[in-house]
């Protein structure tokens, strides 16, 4: 709800702060007091289009300032607290529009962007007038208010995240036929690497075997000459070292007979002469192994061979191939798996495509049954509001594919005159024709989300009982929302809880706009002023004194009969 309004060097405004409260407040004033003013100023909140031209002339920067209370707006709330911006139960937009070119967007203090201001305002405050912020000539709107109007907006809800999931299936099997030529020669290399991998059958620690058996068998006949001489001068050949020991150990045999200190050194040569036979006999069981075979050796090298081109082209080592293997068939898996994985997922699009359909179907007979339905009750409003030959429609079309909201496209079409057809609302209908059009849609589905509503020029056209009747309207309107309205006739005007007065005042040579909230006493010369014009008689004053207690004695008994 809008609470506080603050304009400072718009147009002829030079500065001005209005309080606002719940229910319905009117503005009155004689034509060119900048009552349309305050419309482009609260424009400018919405987001609207900031030209220099409102900059009052010799001001070099012009603002706007609106304090509104969130309490009903708990969404707002936190989808500002999502963006960085505290509210606390109240926001404060603040713009400022320089000659220069340096307009700004301030909400809660911190600094903005028009695309965010535009988001969030329309949904605090709506305009019905000749201005940008519109909402019937949105025609998003349209549909969602003749859903609104139907009870439909649940039905349309499942329908919505049916459509959602829909959509997500389609774009994911799009992304699958794009990406079936690269998973395809992906699946190719895969199957390449594996078989390689799988043929060639490494196993841990294989290559470095190898590496010292191929050391081996290259020197087979080297080590088998070595060997075999090694042995036959330690034992098998004539004069061998180990015959001539023994020849030795006798003779120091025969000494230590003689010198008993010789026996360990005896001992000690006898001991040498057994690990020297040891080795001997190792030797020769060696040279016996040691066989030099060319093929086993081809076999070798060419394994070796195959083991190092894997590492090139996998991994350094053993172990990390065989891991990346695993990894390689888990991949391959899964891409042989996709088309099984594509057929459940095109079946369970067919499946809520068809669903789609059928709720869609529902959706647009429900809707068409509303339109005619909401047609009627437009047509009896319209006729309490002067337009007694007028014509309004819900024109609903069918799309050529689903969309997010079902099946058909939803237009209000509008005919202010017989004998002409109804056409669209934004190419024919008046700023005035649109506030009445409003108006009466609030009394058919009064139920909204936008707790403050602005009229301007609803009293176009009309004049006598009709003029009551929209104040009544306004009124009951304003029992569930804020509303603000401009207007010229003292019928309206007599319906207002808080009325505000709008001046065009010269001071120093300068021309301001000025805004009074009225007390009865001032009400009854406002309303008199509108009644009679420049000349206030007490005739004119004694009609105001009774359409205030009228419309007082209608309000009583309306709470009356409101509380039994």
């Amino acid at each position: 709800m809008l609470t506080y309004l603050a304009i400072k060097n718009i147009a002829i405004i030079d500065t001005l702060q209005v309080n606002f409260q719940p229910g319905l407040t009117i503005l009155t004033g004689e034509t060119g007091a900048g009552k349309s003013i305050i419309i482009d100023a609260v424009n400018l909140i919405l987001g609207g289009r900031a030209s220099t031209e409102l900059i009052r002339s010799g001001e070099d920067e012009a603002q706007v300032e609106a304090l509104f209370c969130l309490t009903g707006s708990p969404q707002v709330a936190a989808e500002l607290a999502e963006a960085g911006i505290e509210t606390d139960g109240e926001l404060v937009v603040r713009r400022t529009v320089s000659r220069a070119g340096r307009n700004r967007v301030f909400l809660n203090g911190s600094l903005a962007s028009t695309a965010q201001l535009a988001a969030v305002a329309p949904r605090l405050i709506n305009i019905y007038g000749q201005h940008e912020s519109q909402t019937l000539l949105r025609l998003a709107n349209h549909l969602e208010l003749l859903d609104g109007y139907g009870r439909l907006t649940p039905l349309r809800a499942a329908y919505g995240e049916r459509y959602a999931e829909q959509q997500r299936l389609v774009t994911e099997l799009r992304a699958r036929e794009r990406d079936e030529v690269e998973a395809e020669r992906r699946l190719d290399l895969l199957t390449f690497q594996s078989g390689e991998i799988a043929e060639a059958a490494p196993l841990p620690g294989e290559d470095e075997e190898l590496e010292l058996e191929l050391e081996l068998l290259a020197h087979a006949e080297r080590l088998l000459q070595g060997s075999s001489d090694a042995f036959d001068r330690l034992y098998g050949a004539d004069g061998a070292l180990l015959s001539r020991l023994g020849e030795i150990r006798r003779t120091l045999a025969d000494c230590a007979a003689i010198d008993s200190r010789l026996s360990p050194l005896d001992a000690a040569l006898a001991e040498a002469a057994l690990q020297i036979e040891d080795t001997a006999l190792a030797l020769r069981d060696y040279a016996a192994r040691v066989e030099a075979d060319p093929r086993r050796l081809q076999a070798v090298d060419d394994r070796l061979d195959l083991l190092r081109s894997l590492k090139r082209k996998y991994a350094p080592t053993i172990g990390e191939i065989l891991t990346l293997k695993e990894a390689i068939d888990r991949e391959r898996e899964a891409l042989l798996l996709r088309e099984e994985n594509r057929e459940g997922v095109e079946r369970r699009r067919d499946e809520l495509t068809a669903e789609l359909k059928q709720e869609g179907r529902k959706l647009s007979a429900l809707r068409r049954e509303a339109a005619g339905r909401l047609a009627e009750a437009m047509t009896g409003q319209l006729l309490d509001l002067a337009m007694k030959n007028a014509l309004f429609q819900a024109d609903i079309q069918p799309l050529d594919e689903p969309g997010p909201a079902g099946l058909d496209r939803v237009e209000f079409l509008f005919s202010p005159n017989p004998g002409e057809p109804p056409r669209p609302l934004a190419r024919i209908a008046s700023g005035g024709e649109l506030s009445r059009l409003m108006l009466a849609l609030k009394q058919v589905h009064p139920e909204s989300d936008v707790p403050t509503l602005i009229f301007d020029e609803v009293d176009t056209g009309i004049g006598g009982a009709v003029s009551a009747l929209v104040g009544e309207k306004l009124r009951k309107v304003a029992e569930s929302q804020q509303v603000l309205c401009i207007t010229h006739l003292p019928q309206v005007a007599a319906y207002a809880d808080h009325h505000y007065r709008v001046r065009k005042l010269i001071e120093n040579g300068r021309t301001t706009t000025t805004v009074t909230p009225l007390d009865p006493s001032s009400r009854i010369e406002e309303l008199s002023r509108m009644l009679g014009g420049m000349t206030i008689t007490e005739t004119t004053r004694q009609h105001a004194r009774e359409m205030l207690e009228s419309v007082r004695k209608i309000n009583n008994y309306e709470l009356v009969i409101n509380n039994l």
